[in-house]
């Protein structure tokens, strides 16, 4: 027997066809809707019809969608899978590197099945915990996974449901936790079916992909209980020790009790039940230390965040680059406030923005925010998808990597950053519906024709070569000059997984001194300094203290007593003796 029940507001009638037969749904309290089917039982296709029109449409909670997010649902029992992880815990997010991968491009086949073949390369690297785009099921065979729509659903062509639990169980046996991503920001433009059953969407806000999810009108109770429920679901069923939450500034709730604080409540009493300590991590450009602040001291209880102004601070000065929103970045002196104070932005006016923007973090420790020069936004959304090292020496790479690993903020690396690959990561859709198909590739090539590129060297969206090209290719960690790079990943990595001091987060031990004029910053952490060239010429920099040298970008790094001399575009790290 199954339970079949459905939150159907809009519906005079519900009734579930399954394996040629109809059954009524009754209906009950607050929209909802229910039956006991016998014959249910796991594997079987189905659909919902409401008030007798057809065809049957998925269910919004579906399971699994086997034939695409169009197709019909299928039963799916949890219970049929057998787990090996029993007693795992995962290493904490504070002591945490991550690595940030798409199933659809980390592996030539672009399965789960295939992405386990790479976990032993990932553990070796020193990665704790991998961070997957998102899993549920998005219209077509390829894409980014923004644009999920049957959110319960684990995408078909990355292996189903079981090679989720797969690739979760795989990675618990090497020590590996797995963070999840998921959008409860919006849904995607074709397959989305909830409209059908309620109000999922309040058109009166506004978000960049229309109207908002419902989290603060009529109806939004069902719906905030939708994207909790989802959220226990990969916490609970697929053994997820983490997830990471899109867009949360897009979430507009002005509700008494807001949805991030409800959820993370939920989460943390899900651990309780379950022995486990799970962790949400927000992506939001709010600049707003009440995301990542306890419930008790006023925040949402989110556990950490994305750290925009981190990474634009770092790339302007690496890159010079000035478009968009990286106007309000581009000196050293603000690249030093993100590694002492996470924002840069704190209250200060925004020409980007054109209003002031952000408060102070004040007591907040620095693994309350991730830290990285990559990630697939800052990649992806660029017209051609290139990495940065497709723009600056490999001098500026190392001293990138050295920044990221090194900084008081938890280090996130984004796939074959680590040995510079020579693969683009192109933003690449595979929409069902030809009009808009067409629509997309057109707004791509214009979007970027406005800052003076061809149309013509833009990637088409749509196209299988877009997805192909972005594609790694893992012959080259072996070969010149990715080889050298991956060496530089390896060592910073294990350097700061052994040392205490740098898994220390106290913002205020810290300190950092540069010259804004000679393109030069030194970080120092505990006995450990971390001394960057930005500039194209030598510079010589006074040291207080002699230092053992660790690591050096290149040989032609002299340190004498008293002082660093560093040719352009370089980095060395020492330790204070």
């Amino acid at each position: 027997m199954h339970t079949f029940e459905v939150w159907a507001p809009y519906a005079k009638s519900v009734s579930v066809q399954l394996a040629g037969s109809r059954f009524p749904l009754r209906h009950g309290r607050r929209g909802y809707w229910q039956a006991n089917v016998d014959r249910a039982h796991h594997g079987l296709d189905y659909g919902y019809i409401l008030d007798g029109q057809l065809p049957p449409i998925p269910d919004p909670r579906s399971l699994w969608q086997p034939n695409g997010v169009n197709g019909l649902s299928r039963l799916y029992d949890h219970s049929c899978f057998e787990w090996h992880d029993q007693n795992w815990q995962a290493p904490p997010l504070a002591n945490a590197v991550l690595y940030e991968l798409h199933i659809g491009t980390f592996t030539r086949e672009g399965t789960l099945d295939a992405a386990i073949g790479k976990l032993d390369y990932l553990k070796e690297l020193g990665i704790t915990h991998v961070e997957v785009l998102p899993l549920a099921s998005f219209p077509g065979h390829r894409g980014w996974g923004y644009d999920g729509v049957a959110l319960f659903a684990p995408q078909e062509s990355y292996g189903g449901p079981d090679a989720v639990k797969r690739f979760v169980d795989a990675a618990h046996a090497r020590g590996l936790a797995v963070v999840n991503d998921v959008v409860y920001n919006h849904f995607g433009p074709t397959g989305n079916y909830t409209g059908k059953y309620g109000p999922y969407i309040n058109e009166s806000h506004k978000t960049p992909w229309g109207g908002a999810v419902n989290l603060e009108e009529s109806g939004s109770a069902e719906v905030r209980r939708f994207f909790c429920d989802n959220a226990l679901m990969w916490l609970r069923d697929y053994h997820f020790d983490g997830l990471r939450l899109d867009a949360v500034t897009a979430y507009i709730d002005r509700s008494a009790v807001h949805f991030l604080e409800e959820l993370a409540h939920e989460v943390k009493v899900l651990g309780a039940e379950l022995g486990k300590h799970f962790f949400l991590v927000a992506e939001s450009d709010l600049n707003d230390p009440r995301v990542v602040r306890a419930t008790e001291a006023g925040g949402y209880g989110v556990e950490a965040q994305w750290s925009d102004d981190f990474h634009h601070a770092l790339w302007t000065v690496l890159t010079g680059e000035k478009t968009g929103y990286y106007m309000d970045f581009g000196s050293v002196e603000q690249l030093a406030a993100s590694l002492k104070e996470a924002f840069v932005y704190q209250g200060q006016y925004s020409e980007y923005r054109k209003r002031r923007h952000g408060r102070p973090v004040n007591d907040l420790p620095g693994f309350r925010f991730l830290g990285y020069i990559q990630n697939h936004d800052q990649v992806g959304n660029r017209a051609i998808g290139d990495r940065l090292s497709d723009l600056v020496s490999p001098g500026k790479v190392k001293i990138a990597a050295a920044l990221v690993l090194m900084a008081p903020f938890i280090p996130m690396i984004f796939q074959g950053e680590e040995f510079a690959a020579s693969t683009p990561f192109i933003y690449f859709t595979d929409h069902e519906d030809p009009e808009l198909a067409k629509a997309v590739s057109k707004g791509r090539a214009e979007e970027f024709a406005a800052f003076g590129w061809s149309p013509k060297d833009i990637p088409d969206p749509q196209s299988l070569e877009s997805f192909e090209r972005s594609k790694l290719h893992w012959k080259e960690i072996d070969e010149a000059p990715h080889a050298e790079i991956m060496a530089w990943y390896r060592e910073l990595i294990r350097l700061r997984r052994s040392n205490r001091a740098l898994l220390d987060g106290n913002l205020k031990t810290a300190q950092v001194r540069f010259d804004a004029a000679a393109q030069w910053l030194v970080l120092t952490r505990g006995e450990f300094e971390v001394i960057c060239n930005f500039s194209k010429t030598e510079v010589k920099i006074s040291m207080h203290h002699p230092g053992k040298v660790l690591l050096v970008s290149t040989e032609q790094i002299t340190l004498n007593r008293g002082e660093a001399i560093l040719p352009p575009e370089s980095v060395v790290i020492t330790q204070l003796q």
